[in-house]
């Protein structure tokens, strides 16, 4: 009896053991429309993943409630945290949208000839003229320092714009993140950052970033006060990075 109970107990480890451990979770990204190709597969759990072979093949080492995060710069990220059914499935296949990428309208203004100065009128271009109090009235946006006769004070209105947009929304604080983390980071970052710091190409830069988008912490980073904190997330990410796309 005792050697039952001993048998029983040593299966039961087993079984647990199994469902705890990772082991090679195998599958596809499909899309219809386009080839799939430089896409990365990404365990958030584990840090660890791979890159999809030119038929969207891809093998990861997960176990049940991972969380796979699939990144590309032709189809729109995408996350799903794998169940039980995905290890017995006969084949995991995930498909993937492709970017519908819309150009912004451009407005193209006419050429306008302009006619030369005619003889004899250079001398009226080349006075000077002085603003009175009836022609040049006191504007509070137009400091009068002697720097710039008449410039615009940008500094101060943008305090206005922010102190404005803080009134009528007092729950929004972080009116800088209407871009995107990755437009952000090409603005702020030097790109000798990216080459001789992180060794990355050209075109792995804009995948790299993608990368680092999926991560939640990556939000918080876009603060302008964060930016010391930024650079270690980038490199931190960049290892990440660099084990799964080297082979």
């Amino acid at each position: 009896m005792k050697i039952k109970i001993l048998l029983l107990s040593l299966f039961c480890q087993l079984c647990f053991g199994q469902i705890e451990s990772r082991q090679a979770f195998k599958g596809q990204v499909r899309n219809d429309l386009a080839p799939v190709e430089n896409v990365i597969v990404f365990d958030a759990n584990s840090k660890t993943g791979a890159v999809v072979n030119q038929y969207g093949f891809f093998t990861v080492m997960a176990k049940v409630n991972d969380t796979l995060v699939f990144s590309s710069l032709t189809f729109k990220s995408k996350k799903i945290v794998l169940s039980e059914k995905d290890f017995i499935t006969p084949q995991f296949v995930v498909t993937l949208e492709v970017f519908t990428n819309e150009l912004k309208e451009v407005l193209i203004a006419a050429k306008k000839e302009l006619n030369p100065v005619a003889g004899g009128s250079q001398k009226y271009v080349d006075l000077m003229y002085f603003g009175d109090e009836k022609s040049a009235l006191k504007n509070t946006a137009m400091p009068r320092d002697g720097s710039i006769e008449y410039g615009t004070d940008f500094v101060r209105i943008y305090k206005d714009v922010v102190k404005i947009l803080r009134r009528n929304n007092p729950e929004k604080i972080d009116f800088y993140k209407d871009t995107s983390f990755s437009e952000l980071v090409l603005k702020k970052v030097n790109y000798s950052f990216f080459a001789n710091t992180l060794s990355l190409k050209d075109d792995e830069i804009k995948l790299f970033l993608v990368f680092c988008e999926n991560d939640p912490k990556s939000r918080m980073l876009m603060q302008p006060s964060e930016e010391f904190q930024l650079m270690d997330f980038l490199i931190t990410k960049n290892k990440e990075y660099k084990k799964i796309t080297t082979f």
